[in-house]
């Protein structure tokens, strides 16, 4: 008796915490997909803004606060600060995401550009593709976005052209450049041989919503093998008392 009791209470314990923890990763992916709902709407809404230009973004206080606004910017490309980020995908391909300053007309300012994707040579993992980059005043157009996203890596950030990372702070003390606290997502086209298809944030939304479904499914899964087991099938087997047996 002792022994059924203690498997009752174990079996209880393991199911709470079971469907506890279930049940708290469906909230979570929940509001992760409500995370990226706000964003992409924030995205979209921001997008129908008109364009700073070079003059808006220096004057603006915290030029963060227009993120995934559009720019149109003049200025002069930097290219021998031009750092080619390693592992970057686009369309489901690996390769790199050149990544070249952009020093504003008629300031030193410079804002960090992340011009595009370009595959990789894969039987030289150290061969760069040729990308045309003018010497002379440019025009490109494009969305302010946060610095370049980082991605995991072992020890430091390496210093070369192809590199895991940049750090914006670090970046900007060994190019000796005055970069801005955000980087612009060129769009439109170029003859560069870049590619643009930048992934639109929040379009995996209801993979959250299916995540979440099946962490729910699981609990609610738990809630029902107990019952079943602990309470259903037990009276189920039991034979019902004064019945006579002909």
């Amino acid at each position: 008796m002792t022994s059924r009791r203690l498997r009752f209470w174990l079996v209880t314990v393991a199911t709470a915490i079971t469907m506890a923890v279930t049940a708290a990763l469906g909230v979570w992916q929940l509001g992760r997909a409500a995370q990226k709902q706000a964003l992409h709407d924030l995205i979209d809404q921001r997008g129908q803004l008109a364009a700073w230009g070079g003059p808006d973004l220096l004057q603006a206080p915290d030029p963060q606060a227009g993120l995934h606004r559009p720019v149109a910017l003049n200025g002069r490309w930097v290219p021998e600060a031009s750092v080619f980020l390693d592992n970057r995908q686009m369309g489901g391909r690996s390769g790199f995401f050149l990544v070249t300053p952009l020093r504003i007309t008629g300031s030193e300012r410079a804002v960090l550009v992340q011009r595009g994707w370009v595959p990789r040579d894969f039987n030289d993992r150290s061969r760069l593709p040729v990308i045309d980059t003018p010497t002379g005043e440019v025009h490109i157009e494009g969305r302010l976005a946060p610095p370049p996203g980082q991605l995991y890596q072992l020890g430091e950030a390496g210093t070369g052209t192809i590199r895991q990372n940049i750090e914006l702070a670090a970046f900007a003390q060994e190019t000796g450049l005055s970069l801005l606290n955000v980087s612009v997502l060129q769009t439109g086209d170029a003859a560069d041989g870049l590619q643009r298809d930048w992934p639109r944030t929040g379009a995996d939304v209801s993979r959250h919503h299916g995540y979440a479904f099946q962490w729910f499914g699981l609990c609610a899964l738990a809630g029902f093998l107990y019952v079943w087991f602990q309470f259903l099938s037990p009276r189920r087997s039991r034979k019902p008392h004064g019945t006579d047996s002909r």
